[in-house]
């Protein structure tokens, strides 16, 4: 029962790590894009499906937690201002994503 857990947990890593490197990847480059218009082709391109790759950060936690609670109790408390400031990062960046297309450029 313990492999089941650990191929899962690995394999929604795997997922994470895959699907929002994309993501990571655009938001970094669309800052050395040479246009507007360019800039905003990226990010419409991973627009529709950022979301949902985040989701595969949450099962990833909800696995480490239902499966392994004492693993999950020693790295919360081990890497807590790391994962703070992620999360901070992941949702700030989330709200970038919504916003962009809210603004109006002077």
């Amino acid at each position: 029962m313990v492999m089941f857990w650990v191929s899962l947990l690995a394999i929604s890593i795997l997922l994470y790590v895959l699907l929002d490197g994309l993501d990571l990847g655009v938001g970094l480059l669309s800052g050395l894009a040479s246009g507007e218009a360019r800039r905003g082709a990226m990010l419409s391109a991973v627009a529709p499906i950022w979301d949902g790759n985040e989701t595969w950060l949450v099962v990833t936690a909800v696995i480490l937690w239902g499966a392994f609670p004492v693993v999950y109790a020693n790295l919360l408390s081990a890497f807590y201002l790391p994962l703070i400031v992620m999360l901070l990062g992941l949702i700030l960046r989330g709200v970038a994503f919504e916003f962009r297309y809210k603004t109006q450029r002077l």
